[in-house]
């Protein structure tokens, strides 16, 4: 206990605070300090800009690169025939035997459709797109086979898992051949693999440096208040309430840093979508880039707010216990 309330503690500890008193108080002390630590920030503006701006801009990159990936899976998700499986039927197989192959697929848990297409629908399709009409007008006979046109549900979508169905179904005894672009398929797979992994390694490195950067920012703080510590700790504060307006101040500086990332990747977005969008009309497709929902914003906000509280956490833990009073 401090010496300046040696005399009192007869007095003091007479005196009971009752419960619900206790808990205001406590809500009260809470509140002053998260105000003063606000007020601090406001004080420093261009030192507070500075640290905001550096952890905004930390958490937009990742943020963006997360977008880009996800409506790239959007892209993809369209893609489907990239994992459909063709399955070329035997010359000799009857229209009934067709039907039954079918009927047998329909019933496998790990197909999501199947479509027959019969050799001659297979030649008039051939005959309009390729522009050969009057050549084929000449063929004797149909040389296309019936086809059977399979596709995988998600989960037997991914390269390996298709590969495994496209072998089960080379050993139906009325298929003569399948086919499944495979390294197609895998390079789809694996340009989203690296784009994902590229976005985690990126948001790793730079959420460390935002815990750095937050942590020699209350660092500093600290040492300029070096002398009101000592004397905070020599009147009998506690370490708690020493450490809370630096904790505060870190919070603020992530929840002010976390929506700044907010408004820098809907600029970025609403930047893009126009070039997006006249690449799109030149293929004459329609696209609308996803942005971020509520979630998102909450999830933003509480992992910049984290990354703020912990990097104040580690710089409070270090340096004020260094403080003490000779």
């Amino acid at each position: 206990m401090s010496i300046l309330f040696k005399g009192r503690s007869q007095g003091a500890s007479s005196r009971k605070i009752g419960f619900v008193q206790s808990i205001v108080m406590f809500f009260v002390s809470h509140i002053r300090q998260a105000l003063s630590s606000l007020g601090e920030l406001w004080r420093q503006p261009a030192a507070s800009l500075m640290t905001i701006g550096v952890l905004g801009l930390s958490i937009t990159l990742p943020s963006t690169l997360y977008i880009m990936v996800k409506n790239t899976e959007k892209i993809t998700a369209g893609w489907e025939q990239a994992s459909e499986i063709s399955l070329f039927l035997k010359p000799d197989i009857s229209a009934a035997s067709s039907q039954q192959l079918v009927a047998r697929l329909n019933t496998w848990e790990e197909i999501d459709s199947v479509v027959f297409i019969p050799a001659d629908d297979a030649l008039k399709e051939f005959q309009h797109l390729s522009g050969l009409g009057d050549a084929i007008a000449y063929l004797q006979s149909n040389p296309l086979p019936d086809v059977v046109l399979v596709t995988p549900i998600d989960k037997h979508a991914t390269p390996n898992a298709a590969k495994t169905l496209l072998d089960k179904l080379k050993q139906q005894r009325e298929v003569d051949i399948g086919k499944l672009d495979i390294e197609w398929l895998e390079r789809l797979y694996a340009v989203i693999d690296i784009a994902s992994d590229l976005v985690t390694f990126i948001g790793i490195l730079l959420f460390f440096a935002v815990v750095l950067i937050i942590g020699n920012t209350i660092r500093l703080n600290i040492l300029n208040k070096h002398d009101e510590i000592v004397v905070m700790k020599l009147v009998g504060a506690t370490d708690a309430f020493i450490h809370r307006p630096f904790l505060y101040t870190g919070f603020w500086y992530g929840l002010l840093g976390g929506l700044m990332a907010w408004f820098a990747v809907i600029i970025i977005l609403w930047w893009m979508d126009s070039s997006i969008q006249t690449f799109a009309a030149m293929y004459q497709k329609d696209f609308n880039i996803t942005g971020l929902t509520g979630t998102a914003l909450l999830t933003m906000l509480g992992l910049s707010i984290t990354l703020g509280l912990l990097g104040s956490l580690i710089s409070v833990q270090r340096h004020v216990r260094q403080i003490e009073p000779k």
